[in-house]
């Protein structure tokens, strides 16, 4: 049931209070100078009350639970020291009929004040109310890592995880993966295949017993995009994104959303090749230029072999000569050590 359908569900409940209202007690509602039946001017009222309480959710629905309790918090601190001052005597010179008035200014001053002060807070400034006591959860917060679409099909992820790179509870959103059957049943034979290549990444890692997989049945009907949903469940649950797209990142870094991007990790973990270092590789097909061989290291990384065009489908053994990084990417040129072979 979507935000707005429970909505209109209070206004009529509200407009149904007030009719009710109405008919059992009719005189609250029968003023002589306006000439509008009780049950009408109830059901007004009830619909006013109740477009009134929407109205200030509307207005609040950006205010968080933990800014509603700090608030609370300052209002009540604020309440406490305007009491102080109105109990010491300092207004006893004022007159009676402008006594409530300042009061009433000092509680309002006050309260604004306090609720302004605690808002702006942070939880360490709290401990200066209990000094030298601080309240320490009792049992650790789950780590949750929320899976997106290019994570699961990319696969890499459950090799993480059974590695034990990654440790927590996985959760996969309903509408991550109602995205990725939608992939899986496209009629491109490219999408389809992606999209099978990720359900069968979900069950290889519900099948790990080494980590506890969630199915998050929540949605944000809010928002249409897969990406901005997930950005804002993951910041709703205190949750890590664990994704293979740039952009995804970016955005949740924007949100202040801790993220994992297995993309940058593997950057991170390629071997660091330099100048002399000898391997074996497989050339697989002829290079730009003549004479030259390309062939492959297991993270993709193109090696430009010289004098290996002849040798296309064979394993040599190389030495590194150059490093070029490009956009892309670095490509290494080697030479064969064994130059007899070429």
């Amino acid at each position: 049931m979507s935000l707005w359908a429970i909505r209109i569900l209070f206004l009529l409940m509200s407009v149904l209070t007030g009719y009710a209202v109405s008919q059992v007690q009719p005189d609250i509602f029968n003023i002589p100078d306006l000439p509008v039946a009780p049950g009408l001017l109830g059901s007004v009222i009830g619909f006013g009350f109740g477009g009134l309480l929407i109205a200030i959710d509307e207005m609040l629905k950006g205010f968080s639970l933990r800014a509603f309790s700090a608030a609370t918090f300052g209002l009540l601190l604020g309440f406490f020291v305007a009491w102080m001052i109105d109990s010491s005597g300092l207004f006893i010179w004022v007159e009676e009929p402008t006594m409530w008035l300042v009061r009433l200014g000092v509680f309002v001053a006050f309260g604004y004040i306090g609720m302004v002060l605690a808002m702006r807070s942070n939880k360490e400034d709290f401990y200066l109310i209990i000094p030298f006591v601080r309240l320490a959860p009792q049992t650790k917060p789950e780590n949750l890592l929320l899976l997106d679409t290019s994570a699961v099909i990319d696969g890499r992820v459950a090799d993480l995880i059974e590695t034990n790179f990654l440790e927590g509870v996985i959760v996969v959103p309903r509408f991550v993966l109602k995205e990725i059957q939608t992939v899986a049943d496209s009629q491109d034979p490219v999408k389809r295949t992606r999209g099978r290549r990720g359900l069968d990444m979900l069950a290889r890692i519900q099948r790990n017993t080494r980590c506890e997989v969630k199915i998050h049945e929540g949605d944000i009907p809010q928002e249409t995009g897969v990406d901005s949903k997930l950005v804002l469940l993951a910041r709703a649950l205190g949750g890590k994104i664990v994704t293979c797209d740039y952009n995804l990142g970016k955005i949740a870094e924007l949100h202040s959303v801790s993220y994992l991007n297995i993309a940058e990790v593997a950057n991170t973990l390629r071997p660091v090749i330099l100048p002399g270092e000898t391997f074996s590789v497989r050339i697989t097909r002829e290079g730009k230029d003549k004479g030259q061989g390309l062939a492959y290291l297991a993270d993709g990384t193109m090696v430009v072999v010289n004098n290996a065009q002849s040798l296309i489908g064979q394993q040599v053994d190389v030495m590194v000569v150059n490093l070029l990084q490009t956009g892309a990417g670095v490509i290494v040129f080697a030479d064969l050590r064994n130059k007899a072979a070429a």
